[in-house]
């Protein structure tokens, strides 16, 4: 029997190469090994209120991306947050079980409150509650976390055995990070300053245009070049031949590396072959990202089906926690 697997995507954003190569690429191989769930996570959105006409919209792209990517609605369920009200009926239930101090605590909360002085809501404050309830009302094995999230998920494990321990019942497993282990691939920003963003302004896009991707790559940053035979690469550079492992051939990063090696690096060179490389992947992408989002007929086939099956599993865990808290119809 195949391992249930949960995974949610931000609503906000575009999707860029960091996505593709990074998790992405891995959500694609996994829904044709485990059973597989990806969710749209609009709600969690609604802490930064966005404004009512640009949140559908937001749905609309993110789901169009990921569909254009490779995500397989036949073969694994992609649904709405919001089109599941089972999950915010367990919001509701997990927050009676939950502490004002250990969600002050989060790390995320920490960080919001920085951020965003004029606006720490309750969202803000439960959202490590509402990602526990995306996880348990699907009961998963295993759930795939960022480093930045492996705290919410050890969070959710605290509460499925508060919630089981407190009503004496077993409703909830405790999910599992899903490691990705040496097949999840880093992509550097285009700036030098770490990893690629959708906030940073350092991405390239899977919806850029050939244009736009030649002009991002062109201002990559670099430097006055090698002044030795076999020097050491700053960060910068070194960015910029981990795209281009990624993207290019290796007879290409081979003639690019021998030729920084002995001094004779052309540093436009280099970023235009980057860039026709980087188009190749992304451009038919983009395609057909222009294809599923002018098909509303799909969209909305895609989304129905997801939810009808998300619904089926959320119903069957609420039934269970309904019993095990002791509510019940007259």
């Amino acid at each position: 029997m195949k391992e249930t697997v949960l995974s949610g995507i931000r609503s906000t954003g575009h999707l860029h190469l960091g996505n593709y190569f990074g998790a992405l690429r891995n959500f694609i191989k996994m829904q044709y090994e485990h059973r597989c769930l990806f969710f749209v996570a609009d709600l969690h959105s609604l802490t930064t209120h966005p404004k009512p006409a640009d949140f559908h919209g937001n749905v609309h792209r993110v789901l169009t991306e990921y569909l254009a990517a490779g995500l397989d609605p036949e073969h694994a369920t992609l649904f709405v947050q919001s089109d599941i009200p089972e999950i915010t009926e367990l919001y509701v239930l997990l927050n009676m079980i939950t502490y004002k101090g250990e969600l002050e605590r989060t790390t995320s909360f920490k960080d919001k409150v920085r951020k965003q002085e004029d606006n720490v809501n309750a969202g803000l404050l439960t959202y490590p509650v509402l990602m526990a309830a995306d996880i348990l009302i699907h009961r998963p094995a295993k759930v795939p976390v960022g480093k930045d999230q492996e705290q919410h998920l050890e969070i959710t494990r605290t509460l499925a055995r508060r919630f089981n321990r407190l009503y004496e019942a077993d409703v909830f497993p405790e999910p599992a990070a899903f490691n990705f282990g040496a097949e999840l691939v880093k992509i550097p920003g285009l700036d030098g300053s770490g990893k690629m963003g959708k906030s940073e302004g350092n991405g390239i896009f899977l919806s850029d245009d050939e244009k736009t991707i030649h002009k991002k790559v062109m201002h990559a940053v670099t430097d006055s070049g090698p002044t030795a035979p076999n020097g050491e690469m700053p960060d910068t550079i070194r960015n910029i031949f981990t795209l281009l492992e990624v993207v290019s051939t290796p007879d290409v990063v081979t003639h690019f590396r021998e030729a920084y090696n002995n001094c004779t690096i052309r540093y436009g060179e280099l970023k235009k072959q980057l860039a026709e490389d980087i188009c190749k992947i992304t451009l038919p992408i983009r395609t057909r990202i222009e294809e599923i989002g002018a098909d509303r007929d799909y969209l909305r086939k895609v989304t129905q089906q997801g939810a009808a099956q998300a619904r089926e599993s959320a119903q069957a865990t609420m039934k269970e926690v309904r019993k095990a808290v002791g509510i019940q119809a007259f």
